[in-house]
């Protein structure tokens, strides 16, 4: 789907796992640089995000906020996203990532599912889950394995 598909409220969810797939590639796409505003075209006005350990939020002000503000602290940012499955209006996908956090410098990596119901061709409910850290740095769960 391109960006004007996203932003046509007319637009229809994907139906196929090929539609799917060029969809979460295409979303893949807008993070690399960074293209804030056509990531937020891509959700519905009234989206609702429930992302990590952050309180819900929702609408396309506060996604704005909240993407600027990943832009503003992932510098070099390289994402990976795979579709993992379709079942009517919901998309799951898996993503890995790499990036340098802007204030130390510090080699970042992360990965995390997603799960998108979609509404319109656009993303109506965004809920993720995600383990980020230190390149090399040993992660909050790994005191399990040992």
């Amino acid at each position: 789907m391109s960006v004007q598909q996203l932003e046509n409220t007319e637009a229809v969810n994907p139906r196929t796992m090929e539609e799917a797939r060029a969809l979460v590639k295409h979303v893949e796409s807008l993070f690399m640089p960074w293209n804030v505003e056509a990531l937020v075209a891509g959700f519905t006005p009234d989206c609702v995000i429930r992302f990590g350990d952050l309180p819900e939020f929702g609408g396309h002000d506060a996604l704005r906020r909240f993407f600027t503000a990943r832009s503003e602290r992932q510098r070099n940012y390289r994402l990976t996203k795979t579709l993992r499955g379709l079942m009517g209006d919901t998309i799951c996908n898996s993503w890995e990532g790499a990036w340098e956090d802007a204030a130390s410098g510090q080699a970042m990596t992360g990965f995390g599912c997603e799960i998108w119901q979609m509404r319109g061709g656009r993303i109506a409910v965004w809920e993720g889950a995600f383990n980020a850290g230190p390149v090399g740095g040993q992660g909050s769960m790994q005191s399990l394995l040992t």
